[in-house]
């Protein structure tokens, strides 16, 4: 098999061989296998493709209708609609080639991408083959995947957002000092060290430009030297000059070895001869395939030409979408044009010529290739293992989540916030007093408030932590960079451990103001039941986030478990009826409220003195009807287990919703 690059570059594979590269002037010699690139460059990847076809079910969300006809009816109408986006693609690329996918918007271009870099499930028929073996889990982390959509974290620089996919993906073998000047290769190899120290930034943060966000996206993938490179509209959103800058950067890679398919709209003339080989898809159908240099050629020789000057990009999309107003077309199409079809008959026409004319020969030309060399079919199978261990992986997620959220962590708004309520709290109850019922009511709505501002706060405040993230944690863990466990140890701990400071500053300022009982070991036991309430509703909103993965439903989602809790935490209703009373057993704020009141009032604390009865022990209130105050602090386990069980679910619900989409 050989291939070509648009410098003129051949790669022969055969049992005794030379390779020139007329750039570099540098001959390689090849006996019994092929050894292109060198040892320390990226494992060659020859990629075919043949008859690929996918389909997805649509589903029909007209209510209407599906009111009219019964429910079987319904369902087997759901079951057999189906809609063809791919259908019947083929085409191959090599080392050292750039293949450009283009076609006018949703004929299929990204969908073709994605199931060439595995990363699309479903009802997908053909065959793909890397190095003539078929796709496997071990292609993970030898397949680079830039999104269209920079997904990049717009706290961190550009130099940190490269260190830490330098920490989390380049081999145990290297050093710290080795991955750190891998990342400044990367940043002097992609003309980024103007902004090294930039933020990346995004819609509330100032950052980057485009072409910068891009470059940065790309060298993130680069870092592990990628043997096949893919990028879906990589120059969307750039002026040409940066469109044409970025090409020349993907040129130089595909010269060391890297094989590299991108799908494109409209590019310049410019760039559209820096490509190798075009594959032009028009309603899911191949065009045209072949090297991008032929391409005006070959639609000539069908009697399709240009009437005025015009960039080859637009003439072949103009072609793949029927618009041929400016371009002479074949007389015999002509005659039977029918003008109501005319766009329809004309991409037809180009999709029989290509499937009797040019399809047969490629896939004659791909069968009598020669097959790669028994050693490149045995690499590729090769899984890589973790590049670090699992607590490595933890401690640079932990580091990378504390850069990452810092802004929200360390928020003067939020610590204002907290600082605030307690003022305003503390005057409110100040020096509050238990000697009557009345007064005793007050404090106790104090107390049931402290559980109402800490559970809300903490609960929204983790409920959107998974959302947010989502696109960020399924393109990692679509290039197997860490363990999905060690993602979701640190996002914790760190949200945790950062985020108990702001309830001891509130209650160092408010225990005082509102005269609670003043015991060391009071206030000790009342922070840390504070602290067990926080850890709990973090869980909760963890465990919300993780299910749901979608920021407006989470967040309504939340708001009915608060108003759920709050309304059977015990202060508005002690006698709830028994057919309904099991969900206060459900609710982590009824256990921290019986906590607080337990830490505030057990012993043998009196009140109501005044009275003509004389003093009272406080468990004689009405207040206290359902609660024994010297029964022990159950509560406290019971809260711990409420942590523990959320967070293993909100582990195993992202676990599984992240695997649907990771695959």
């Amino acid at each position: 098999m050989e291939v070509h690059n648009g410098e003129g570059m051949e790669l022969a594979l055969a049992t005794s061989a030379n390779i020139t590269n007329e750039d570099t002037c540098v001959e390689v010699d090849i006996e019994e296998e092929y050894t292109f690139p060198a040892k320390d460059g990226p494992l060659p990847i020859f990629l075919k493709f043949e008859d690929v076809e996918y389909k997805v079910r649509v589903v029909s969300k007209n209510l209407m209708k599906a009111a009219m006809v019964s429910v079987a009816s319904h369902l087997r109408m759901e079951q057999g609609s189906y809609k063809k986006i791919l259908k019947g693609i083929s085409g191959s690329v090599g080392p050292g080639e750039i293949l450009a996918l283009m076609g006018p918007s949703g004929s299929g271009k990204t969908t073709l991408l994605k199931t060439l870099g595995g990363r699309l499930g479903g009802d997908i028929k053909g065959h793909i083959s890397y190095n003539d073996t078929p796709y496997s889990p071990s292609l993970k982390r030898r397949i680079g995947f830039v999104t269209q959509d920079d997904v990049l974290f717009p706290q961190l620089t550009v130099e940190e957002t490269l260190v830490f996919a330098a920490l989390l993906r380049l081999p145990t073998n290297m050093s710290k000092q080795q991955k750190h000047s891998r990342v400044d290769a990367i940043i002097k190899e992609l003309n980024l060290e103007r902004c090294r120290h930039t933020k990346i930034g995004g819609a509330f943060v100032k950052g980057i430009s485009g072409g910068e966000r891009k470059r940065t996206s790309i060298g993130y993938e680069i870092l592990v030297d990628p043997s096949l490179l893919l990028l879906d509209e990589p120059t969307s959103g750039l002026d040409s000059t940066s469109a044409s800058k970025l090409l020349m950067i993907l040129q130089n890679l595909a010269k060391t070895g890297r094989t590299i398919i991108l799908t494109i709209h409209q590019p310049s003339s410019r760039m559209f001869y820096m490509f190798d080989k075009l594959l032009l898809i028009s309603e899911g159908h191949p065009i045209y395939h072949g090297k991008a240099r032929d391409s005006i050629q070959y639609f000539s020789s069908l009697g399709f030409l240009p009437e005025i000057a015009m960039n080859p990009a637009e003439f072949l999309l103009d072609l793949a979408t029927g618009h041929v107003e400016d371009i002479n077309i074949p007389e015999t199409l002509r005659c039977s044009l029918n003008p109501e079809e005319f766009s329809m008959q004309v991409i037809k026409f180009l999709q029989r010529k290509y499937k009797t004319e040019v399809e047969p020969e490629d896939k004659k030309e791909n069968q009598q290739a020669s097959k790669a060399p028994k050693h490149l079919r045995l690499a590729i199978q090769m899984k890589k293992n973790w590049t670090m261990n699992w607590l490595d992986q933890f401690v640079v997620l932990s580091r990378r989540t504390i850069r990452e959220r810092s802004k929200d962590y360390l928020d003067k708004l939020r610590l204002a916030q907290a600082i605030g309520v307690a003022i305003l709290l503390g005057l409110l109850w100040w020096k509050s007093k238990i000697g009557t019922e009345a007064q005793l009511r007050d404090q106790i709505g104090l107390i049931f408030y402290i559980c109402i501002f800490w559970t809300s706060s903490s609960l929204f405040g983790a409920v959107y932590v998974f959302p947010f993230e989502k696109l960020y944690l399924i393109k990692e863990r679509k290039a197997d960079m860490y363990r999905l466990s060690a993602y979701y140890a640190s996002s914790t701990l760190c949200d945790l451990v950062v985020n108990i400071f702001y309830p001891i500053i509130f209650m160092v300022i408010l225990y005082f103001m509102a005269d609670f009982r003043k015991t060391v070991s009071c206030f000790c036991l009342t922070v840390f039941a504070i602290l067990l309430i926080v850890v709990t509703s973090q869980g909760t909103g963890e465990l919300l986030g993780a299910a749901i993965l979608g920021i407006k439903r989470a967040g309504v989602m939340a708001s009915l478990v608060l108003m759920l809790f709050l309304l059977t935490g015990g202060y508005y209703v002690q006698h709830i009826p028994k057919f309904i009373r099991w969900l206060k057993y459900i609710s982590f704020m009824h256990y921290g409220f019986r906590l607080l009141l337990k830490v505030q009032y057990s012993g043998d604390l009196m009140y109501n003195c005044q009275s003509k009865g004389g003093c009272q022990s406080l468990q004689t209130s009405p207040s206290f009807d359902t609660i024994d105050l010297n029964s022990g602090l159950q509560e406290v386990l019971i809260l711990l287990a409420m942590a523990l069980a959320y967070r293993l679910l909100a582990y195993f619900c992202l676990y599984r919703r992240i695997s649907i989409t990771s695959f």
